[in-house]
């Protein structure tokens, strides 16, 4: 008889308590499934990256002596679904009992809390070791505030856990930078590439391809730039603070079609599977801090990522989940456009933003934010549609972290849960912050014909038909102040435009 711990796809943390002690009683559980990968369309690279993480980790565990019962998707015997594997792998070992890391999607976590209830096995849940913050502590912390404002949480966990701080103050004479964090990028400085190991990923693409599941995107390994393993997670922080961190903060929101990742770190995978933690991360970026604190704008803006915004997200999405995926503010319905698959639209930054997507898997906070994110609420697209085309085209994308990320910040459906006001924006931030309105079909200087840039029309006629859902948001004011100084006519043609556009949305 046997104890079974189940180990999840994003929880390859090798430094896990689990772990001190190899124990010949105990199994480890480790499963790749269709109803995870089928959940929402997938990208290749994202089944590929995660299946080669999962097998690198559990070859890990093997090498150190525990007993590793690991099911690739098109073994025989693979019932394809958590519940399923876990009766059969149970009746298999004998099982005395059952025990599982905390999940981080919702449900999953109802799933396993289902079936060891129905098994009558003794067991539960253990902490997976990985975050600063218990699941509850957000909600916990904002019980008695009018609003859940990620500033003064942040800086509740900068004291707490005692982070770019000294004497109960902080570091560089200010808790938030994010003013000096908004330069674009003409081409210099240039970032530095990391080199990572090659992989050959061909017989697992093999495997993925004969088990029937349906991707989209590209699943050649030259386009795989994600490290699959602790030791290369490492070796790419390492290579992230010693070069291109110290112009992470000024151009983290830049964009460019001349590069893609820009000064990026292209961590998120590593952190999200758990490969590192996040006190390791912000300890080593923190670590390079000079003396005359001249780089504080780039590490306090990407401390802030980590410590503050990452473990808000996590906070908002156990508080308010399940409910929390049907959120629909605005009553939006519009199916997303067939372009969203395939990058042929006229609107540079989309094609760009979209087609880079559907190669790397990646895009950074701004693209998905100001470029995809824009256009689909200003567009009116369902968000329940965006939510699962993010949480399928990007690797890094698991439901905690993406919901809240796009159901709140980006498409506002949660009401102002999450954000203050709805991040949209009419071309001029795109064309501030990037160089993908140079070469575009559309033109900036039209107004509201089909020449014209679409965000410009979208945007104004947004504010003009949820105007009633911000008069009384003071961070919407200005805006609605532009919009009101607009002659009767030009609101006329702002609407009318507005109304083909969205009808011939597929043409755009």
């Amino acid at each position: 008889m046997k104890e079974l711990r189940l180990i999840l796809g994003d929880q390859l943390n090798i430094n896990h308590s689990w772990f001190t002690e190899v124990d010949s009683q105990i199994v480890y559980l480790m499963m790749e499934v269709k109803s995870e990968a089928t959940r929402s369309p997938i990208h290749a690279q994202k089944l590929l990256g995660t299946f080669a993480a999962m097998r690198y980790f559990s070859a890990q565990l093997v090498e150190r002596g525990h007993q590793v019962e690991y099911l690739k998707i098109d073994e025989s015997d693979n019932q394809q679904s958590f519940s399923g594997n876990l009766e059969h792998q149970c009746q298999y070992h004998s099982a005395h009992s059952f025990f599982w890391q905390e999940p981080d999607s919702h449900y999953v976590d109802r799933e396993l809390s289902r079936f060891l209830k129905n098994s009558g096995l003794p067991g539960g849940s253990v902490s997976s070791e990985h975050f600063y913050e218990e699941r509850d502590s957000l909600e916990l912390f904002m019980e008695k505030k009018k609003s859940w404002r990620m500033e003064s949480w942040y800086r509740h966990l900068r004291v707490k856990h005692d982070v770019l701080m000294s004497d109960a103050k902080p570091l560089g004479g200010g808790w938030n930078f994010d003013k000096e964090n908004r330069k674009s990028w003409r081409g210099e400085p240039r970032p530095d590439a990391f080199v990572r190991p090659s992989h050959d990923h061909s017989q697992l693409w093999d495997e993925i391809v004969h088990s029937g599941i349906a991707t989209f995107g590209n699943p050649s390994a030259d386009n795989f730039q994600w490290p699959i393993s602790r030791e290369e997670s490492l070796a790419q922080l390492e290579s992230f603070c010693e070069t291109n961190l110290r112009h992470f903060g000024d151009y983290q929101d830049a964009m460019s079609v001349k590069h893609e990742t820009l000064f990026h770190s292209l961590l998120s995978f590593s952190l999200n599977t758990k490969l590192i933690s996040p006190k390791e991360v912000v300890d080593r970026v923190i670590g390079g801090l000079t003396e005359d604190f001249e780089n504080i704008a780039s590490i306090e803006g990407f401390t802030r990522q980590i410590l503050g915004w990452r473990e808000y997200i996590r906070g908002i999405y156990w508080a308010k989940m399940p409910e929390y995926l049907t959120s629909n503010e605005f009553s939006f319905t519009r199916k997303l456009p067939k372009w969203y698959w395939t990058g042929e639209v006229g609107m540079n930054c989309l094609s760009v933003t979209i087609k880079q997507s559907l190669s790397t898997g990646y895009a950074h906070h701004i693209q998905r934010l100001m470029i995809v994110g824009n256009f689909s609420l200003l567009a009116g697209l369902n968000p329940h549609d965006v939510h699962l085309w993010y949480l399928g085209i990007y690797i890094d994308a698991l439901e905690w972290v993406e919901a809240p990320n796009t159901i709140g910040m980006s498409q506002y459906a949660d009401g102002g849960v999450l954000a203050t006001k709805p991040y949209v924006s009419s071309s001029a931030y795109i064309d501030r912050m990037s160089d993908y309105c140079k070469g575009c079909r559309y033109s900036r200087k039209e107004k509201n014909n089909e020449k014209s840039c679409p965000f410009d029309t979208l945007y104004w006629d947004f504010l003009s038909s949820q105007r009633k859902t911000f008069d009384k948001n003071p961070r919407m004011a200005m805006m609605l102040k532009n919009l009101d100084r607009k002659p009767d006519e030009e609101r006329v043609a702002i609407s009318s435009h507005a109304k083909l556009l969205r009808e011939g949305i597929e043409q755009l």
